[in-house]
């Protein structure tokens, strides 16, 4: 036991047991140790419940010890975060022992001062479908992915839109230079045929998932600014090809998950109408309009509430009834009716903007539809404790959501292949997530290395300029140069050996795996280099999906830090009847080598089995011995 004036490890089982979040209704263990407490007069539990308030629950020593003190609460009968810090009265004044300043849990700090809480989640238990927590993701935008059509012409052009006459062309705005405003948007031609034309691709890539960026009719070529839910956008396809793509994918064990855009629409829409492209009677055209209350007007026509002050993307009224029954309540609803057509769950854009009403609503809905279904949601930072538009969002207390998108994930992986911090900063970034997040909800986060949102994956570990340094031509033109790309792919390597081996669902941005670098939007949305894939990057994205698919323990095992260094960091998947894997990384330019003990192994000889190189080595004493390459990652498992 580690001996201080006071101490508490919320990751160390004698201090806090159950680790992590807890189901509703079950005992907690809350332990603290410490010089100070034989001194003490009186030792409190601070606990603070939302919605709830504060108590204060007295300590006692454990055992006769006095060094010692514990103390057991019961979990709310319902969802919630739980808060706690320690108080210790003393002849010398009272002392807090709470969080570090990291609020990242596991050791926490003493201070004179009201201190930084430790958070508990929670939670009830929610079902999430097998095929999701099995998964593997691959996320397409749809306009640059593959154009099917044979003729290779590109079907239902838009008004004042630019057409790309080769597929290579490097992506662009067209903006307004006095207002900045985009004037024209660009397109390739990529649609619903080219999808179903590369299923024989993602299969042998080995993705079981396809996220969808938008299919329905906008004016854009993200088409975030949806025109018509209930219509496939023309120059994608048509809702018999949405079915042909459900029905194909799901032959090759594939389900499709759709993009749900529903805190805003877009101004040129059926339902805001204000470029009056369609014949219905918009919201923008007249207060009559059945759509008018679907939005927020301060003064109508032209003073409206919109999505980042962008007029072109009006902000719905979610909670408004009509809205509600379209979106999810009515029998033909936009989520009912494409779940209908072969859709297998939903992604919320922007959840934090949507209403906790809105989304517990919708999710009943969905699961009504379809037990199977999920519904995943774009959260930025930890959904355990977000907090939006000045609510505490209940994203996984087992009422909302069933999946979020793991940025937290991307930054700690990004910082730690970049050496921006070191192996034990690395574990305390996913430790917290661990301790937060409800052990359903840990092993089915979206964990994703690059999206639509973020520069290309090897542009950032390549260490390319910051692009706020660039001219936006710079930035077009720019290049990894040979070094910087070979850095590039190297930490490529590690970062998704790291995400196919960790807990939760891996997600692939289409190129990710055949080498597509850029900066952010729209650079980071180039079209698919079909015919001009970096086949190394590809060949080792391909072996480490096949690892993934082919040892269960990596899906299902518990998950451990095995070793911890300033330059390296292992961890363990173990699960019962199953092979033990270790993964390490190496992320220094100097080779290393790290020798840990097994202790589970026991006294009979075991095989250490690398699983990229098929060499194999006795170990003959507990201890694994492992020499790292520079910037290497390396998968092993052992067998008894």
């Amino acid at each position: 036991m580690i001996k201080s004036i006071l101490f508490h490890d919320s990751h160390q089982e004698a201090y806090r047991s159950p680790f992590g979040a807890v189901p509703c209704s079950r005992q907690i263990r809350i332990g603290l140790s410490g010089d100070l407490l034989p001194l003490a007069r009186s030792v409190y539990l601070r606990v603070w419940r939302d919605h709830q308030g504060e108590s204060l629950l007295e300590m006692k020593p454990k055992d006769d010890r006095d060094d010692f003190y514990h103390a057991t609460l019961t979990s709310d009968s319902t969802p919630c975060l739980l808060w706690y810090y320690f108080i210790v009265e003393t002849a010398d004044g009272i002392y807090f022992y709470g969080n570090n300043k990291k609020r990242q849990g596991g050791c926490g700090e003493l201070s004179r001062e009201i201190p930084f809480s430790y958070q508990i989640t929670i939670y009830r238990q929610s079902h999430i479908p097998e095929w999701y927590l099995n998964g593997i993701m691959y996320q397409i935008f749809p306009d640059r992915f593959f154009n099917g059509l044979k003729s290779g012409n590109i079907r239902g052009a838009k008004k004042d839109s630019v057409l790309h006459g080769r597929w290579a062309d490097d992506p662009l705005y067209i903006k307004d230079p006095s207002k900045g405003n985009i004037m024209k948007w660009d397109f390739y031609g990529g649609n619903l045929e080219g999808i179903i034309e590369k299923l024989d691709y993602l299969q042998d890539l080995g993705v079981s998932i396809i996220y969808l960026n938008p299919i329905f009719e906008a004016a854009s070529n993200h088409r975030y600014d949806t025109a018509d839910y209930m219509k496939i956008d023309p120059m994608l396809g048509t809702e018999a090809l949405f079915r042909q793509l459900c029905r194909e994918a799901e032959q090759r064990g594939m389900k499709i998950i759709l993009d749900g855009v529903f805190s805003h629409t877009g101004s040129d829409s059926v339902y805001f109408n204000r470029e009056g492209n369609y014949s219905s009677l918009g919201a923008y055209q007249s207060k009559n309009s059945p759509y008018y209350p679907w939005y927020r007007f301060t003064e109508h026509p032209n003073d409206y509430d919109c999505w980042w002050g962008i007029a072109t993307m009006p902000n719905t009224n979610e909670l408004e009834h009509s809205f509600k029954k379209f979106i999810y309540e009515g029998e033909d609803s936009v989520t009912r009716h494409w779940l209908r057509q072969g859709a297998c769950g939903w992604r919320l854009d922007v959840a934090d903007e949507l209403p906790s009403e809105f989304i517990k609503e919708l999710k009943k809905a969905l699961k009504e539809e379809n037990e199977n279904a999920v519904l995943i949601g774009e959260v930025w930072e930890d959904a355990s404790n977000k907090v939006s538009h000045g609510e505490k969002r209940e994203y996984l207390l087992g009422d909302e959501l069933d999946s979020v998108m793991n940025y937290p994930f991307r930054s700690a992986l990004l910082e730690f292949f970049l050496a921006e911090s070191n192996g034990y900063e690395t574990h305390a970034a996913l430790m917290s997530l661990f301790e937060n997040y409800p052990i359903t909800h840990f092993y089915s986060c979206m964990n994703l290395i690059g999206s639509h949102d973020r520069s290309r994956i090897l542009t950032r570990l390549g260490e390319a300029p910051d692009p706020d340094s660039l001219t936006e031509t710079d930035k077009m033109q720019y290049r990894l140069p040979k070094k910087n790309r070979e850095l590039a792919v190297a930490r490529y390597k590690m970062a998704s050996l790291f995400q196919m081996t960790f807990p939760g669902v891996p997600s692939i941005y289409y190129g990710d795996e055949a080498g597509l670098e850029g900066f952010s939007d729209p650079l980071n949305r180039r079209t698919f280099p079909w015919g001009d894939e970096d086949e190394e990057i590809l060949e080792w994205t391909k072996a480490v999906v096949r690892i993934r698919n082919q040892y269960e323990v990596l899906r299902k095992g518990d998950w451990e830090a095995w070793t911890i260094g300033e330059h390296h960091y292992g961890f363990s998947r173990k699960m019962k009847g199953r092979d033990t894997v270790l993964v390490v990384f190496n992320i220094s330019f100097e080779e290393i080598s790290v020798t840990e003990e097994m202790n589970e192994i026991g006294s009979a000889t075991a095989t250490l089995h690398d699983l990229i190189t098929d060499e194999k080595n006795s170990i003959t004493d507990e201890k694994v011995r492992v020499k790292l390459p520079p910037l290497t990652g390396r998968i092993f498992s052992i067998k008894k």
